[in-house]
């Protein structure tokens, strides 16, 4: 998944869990749940969940290994989970 997720990803139009339209100079950033692109009110909401943080905490485990695995995640898979990103 980290190789092809710009493709499918970065320039998402619509926020995953909402359906809100995102323009290319809308953040958004991927969900921990499933990595898929949401908007930043979205992620607000996901924030407020129970089992946030677990999640959260899980997939930087799993992101750690990756990048060093591949020795490197420069603004890439994992990095988007942590800072939001426009559409280049």
């Amino acid at each position: 998944m980290a190789v092809e997720w710009e493709k499918k990803l970065a320039c998402a139009r619509e926020c995953s869990r909402c359906g809100r339209s995102l323009n290319s100079k809308d953040q958004r950033i991927l969900s921990p749940y499933d990595s898929e692109p949401i908007c930043m009110a979205c992620k607000v909401h996901e924030e407020q969940r129970p089992d946030y943080k677990a999640t959260a905490d899980m997939m930087t485990k799993e992101c750690m290994v990756d990048v060093e695995l591949m020795r490197s995640d420069p603004e890439g898979f994992c990095f988007h989970h942590f800072y939001p990103y426009t559409c280049q």
